[in-house]
């Protein structure tokens, strides 16, 4: 089987405006195929994803009267893996990942009576593990087999996120950041999946129930390991 080179242009299906709705012209504007870019590492089959290639962060925000005592904390999970199944027309077909949701670690916190410290650090991501019940639900998921594009350029992803033992339909934002990276935003609602959001002096400082998914995603550098049709790997 022959394989495209690795710097193949993946398409994304387009798709028709609706009644009364006109499409924004520009780069992405170039049915029937909409494109992100040229220039992906991304080759037909099975694309692994993984840390070395993007992050996952979680940023939360404070709510309450007391919630200029509180900060605003960054999250990364640290431990994830994924699969982007590309066609032989290199449209996207599924995606598929895993995140381990015990690698939570606090990577930054603003605001706040005073600055957080390492130790701060480290029981603010314990504290969410307990209220994000990783003990028992250790493992959260995204799939996805629906591809287009976005009204206003970009793209959007849209599947069914599995989190704390409850699955929920997620639409991911996708837009182009570089030669071959790519972000992809969400806002997930923690009530949504049976999750009571932090709350501290006797409720006066809250965690706010929306929190804010941004997963960046950078395809340049040599292929990943894929598996093509067949079971064969490259």
């Amino acid at each position: 089987m022959r394989c495209r080179s690795r710097n193949a242009q993946l398409v994304w299906p387009a798709r028709k405006p609706a009644k009364g709705q006109i499409w924004p012209t520009g780069p992405l504007d170039v049915p029937p195929l909409v494109s992100y870019g040229a220039g992906m590492a991304i080759q037909p089959g099975r694309n692994q994803l993984g840390t070395d290639r993007g992050h996952i962060i979680v940023r939360t925000g404070r709510d309450g009267l007391a919630a200029t005592a509180g900060h605003d904390l960054t999250i990364e999970l640290t431990r994830w893996s994924g699969v982007l199944t590309v066609t032989e027309d290199l449209s996207p077909g599924s995606l598929e990942v895993r995140i381990d949701m015990r690698s939570l670690l606090v990577r930054d916190g603003t605001g706040g009576l005073k600055p957080l410290t390492d130790r701060d650090k480290r029981e603010a991501a314990l504290t969410a593990g307990k209220v994000l019940r990783t003990q028992r639900s250790p493992e959260a998921a995204f799939s996805a087999a629906e591809f287009g594009p976005g009204i206003a350029g970009g793209g959007v992803i849209s599947g069914n996120l599995t989190l704390a033992g409850i699955t929920r339909p997620l639409h991911l934002q996708v837009s182009k950041t570089g030669q071959d990276a790519y972000q992809a935003t969400a806002s997930v609602v923690q009530s949504h999946f049976g999750i009571k959001p932090y709350s501290g002096f006797l409720g006066a400082l809250k965690v706010r129930d929306n929190v804010d998914i941004e997963v960046s995603i950078d395809l340049s550098g040599p292929t990943a390991t894929r598996e093509l049709p067949g079971g064969e790997r490259t």
